[in-house]
């Protein structure tokens, strides 16, 4: 164990002498086996360790497992940390899941560690415990999910200073090896539940798969990331040298000469726009494949036609070039709010928009939400893209039964028989092009509360003449 682990490390050049390690150690069986492999490596390669137990206030039994790992710390003569975070409450403070704001406070925490350590960039390393199973787990998720080579993928060992040096391993080996040396740890009881979607995966496909196809899957999936890994460092660093043969960039405006850019790989085209899409704005994980294929085909089709992407990106076709620039307010569309639960907005009109997400607890029953015409509920989670509060646009629809049949928003506002005068101008909350709710009339089927729903979106007009 100790040899295929440190084979990796020096393979990924994750230690190197005189580094400052932080290793987070929850006291579940992967962190505590990174903790007793970082302390047998010591013997070997002279750096500095700091174990660093964060507590999310969330479970009962949570000061229990703090206690243990000060105590294996102690016994191994490893330095500790203690650091006690209010997770829900932050997660309720900047609208976001609680498993995204346990993440964020615990690298805040490693980061903090590094901070005070003294060590500088180059040697300051923080060492977490994704292993074989987590990599495969996560591959899964991306492909199911929708992804390209950089979902594949996987994990990687190392990005920027954190390093995965169990993730050569699986998660029997590591348990196997707790055994051998009759080293206890603690079992959260969150990860045998099926709440979050990778519990499912774990426990009901990848397991299936290792007992009924073959009992190295999880091995096998990390082979298969680490070749995408590659396809994809290589393609990139080609789509890269052709991004720099096809743009040209001055000031705030990316173009792209039609007649050059289609002169290149097609497969190697979706990549260059990625590249530019990066290039321009910081809103990268909102851009997905439909975006990126809205913007191909504008190098396809000759006339004045343009693509609006998240993040007031618009790239449009203009003489022979695409152009890639901020989309600036049209006349009919003086309103455009991107929105971040917990927001408040000011309408126009004079009303406000409110917005914030809870946990659906008790309102998944269609049953138990109440029907008003102002206040709407949705399933935050089936969001896509950006959420934004805008006026109408040209191939915006809703889905408007079970069945997943759609409807034209402009069809829709038609048979509602809303003057014309005010189509332009009526407020729209919208996910792209998918429309969740016209204001003050009926929303998208896709995103009503389910038996499924964890997290739900309230949104709330008051006042002005949108309330009615």
């Amino acid at each position: 164990m100790i040899d295929k682990v440190k084979r990796f490390i020096e393979q990924n050049q994750m230690l190197q002498p005189g580094d400052f390690v932080v290793a987070g150690v929850s006291g579940g069986a992967d962190s505590v086996c990174l903790l007793l492999i970082l302390r047998e490596l010591q013997k070997e390669i002279p750096f500095e360790l700091t174990a660093v137990h964060v507590n999310h206030r969330i479970r009962e039994e949570a000061g229990e497992d703090a206690a243990f790992v000060e105590e294996l710390c102690r016994s191994l003569g490893c330095a500790f940390r203690y650091v006690e975070y209010d997770v829900k409450q932050y997660a309720a403070a900047k609208g976001i899941s609680e498993e995204e704001a346990g993440r964020e406070l615990r690298y805040q925490a490693f980061r903090e560690t590094l901070e005070t350590s003294g060590a500088d960039r180059e040697h300051g390393k923080i060492a977490v415990a994704h292993n074989q199973n987590d990599n495969a787990e996560t591959v899964l998720f991306h492909l199911f999910r929708g992804t390209g080579l950089a979902g594949l993928s996987g994990i990687r060992p190392v990005r920027e200073n954190v390093i995965r040096p169990l993730l050569c391993v699986s998660r029997e080996e590591i348990e196997a090896y707790l055994a051998k040396r009759q080293v206890r740890y603690c079992i959260d009881r969150t990860n045998n539940e099926d709440t979050y979607t990778r519990n499912r995966i774990r426990h009901h496909i990848l397991q299936y798969a290792e007992e009924h196809i073959s009992n190295c899957a999880g091995e096998h999936i990390y082979d298969t990331s680490v070749m995408m890994r590659e396809a994809h460092e290589y393609i990139r660093k080609n789509a890269r040298q052709a991004f720099d043969r096809c743009a040209q960039q001055k000031g705030d405006t990316l173009r792209m000469e039609v007649s050059v850019f289609l002169k290149e790989d097609p497969f190697l085209q979706k990549e260059i726009l990625l590249l530019a899409v990066e290039q321009m704005t910081a809103h990268r994980k909102d851009i997905s494949a439909c975006h990126i294929q809205a913007i191909h085909d504008l190098f396809l089709q000759e006339g004045n036609r343009s693509a609006d992407l998240p993040g007031r990106l618009q790239a449009y076709r203009e003489y022979g070039q695409v152009v890639f620039a901020e989309r600036q307010t049209r006349p009919e569309e003086a309103l455009y709010v991107e929105l971040q639960p917990p927001d408040t907005v000011e309408l126009p009109d004079g009303g406000v928009l409110k917005i914030r997400i809870f946990p659906a607890e008790g309102m998944q029953n269609r049953k138990d939400i109440p029907q008003k015409a102002y206040t709407k509920w949705f399933d935050y989670d089936k969001i896509i893209e950006s959420l934004v509060l805008r006026t109408r646009r040209t191939g915006d629809y809703l889905i408007i039964n079970r069945q997943g049949n759609r409807k034209t928003l402009k069809e829709y506002l038609i048979e509602e028989k809303i003057p014309k005068s005010l189509r332009d101008r009526l407020p729209v909350l919208a996910d792209g092009n998918h429309i969740l709710w016209v204001a003050g009339h009926r929303i998208s089927e896709h995103y009503k509360i389910d038996e499924q729903t964890k997290t739900i979106l309230e949104v709330q007009i008051t006042g002005g003449t949108y309330d009615g």
